[in-house]
């Protein structure tokens, strides 16, 4: 069963990096789009960066040019490297990938969120 595994989250001071890690256990037989979102208080889910298997990058513009999204397709994994971090930044981030595992169907698959706080 899959499973996407999230790591890297914590407490950081305002101006410090973090760096969270998301790797997908399974075989799978194609990985499309990988996506960092992130679920901030008193606002919506919103896109963070996607890298495509080209590995085209886009980024909100809130975090470019402080963020850094990157995959390694032979651990499944998506990387968001975050410097510079802000207040603002802080809240839940998850990890999306959509893929096809051997023998099924493209799903979509989401990991369970981890904790970002940005202390002032």
């Amino acid at each position: 069963q899959v499973q996407l595994v999230e790591s890297g989250g914590g407490l950081v001071q305002a101006g410090g990096s973090l760096r969270l890690s998301c790797a997908a256990s399974g075989s799978f037989a194609s990985l499309g789009t990988m996506n960092w979102y992130r679920q901030t208080p008193g606002a919506q889910r919103e896109l963070v960066a996607d890298i495509t298997p080209g590995g085209i990058r886009h980024y909100a513009d809130s975090v470019k040019g402080r963020f850094a999204i990157a995959r390694d397709n032979t651990k499944n994994a998506v990387y968001l490297q975050m410097n510079a971090l802000k207040p603002d930044d802080a809240g839940t981030y998850f990890c999306y990938i959509r893929g096809r595992e051997n023998s099924r169907d493209w799903s979509d698959y989401w990991g369970q969120g981890i904790q970002v706080t940005v202390s002032s």
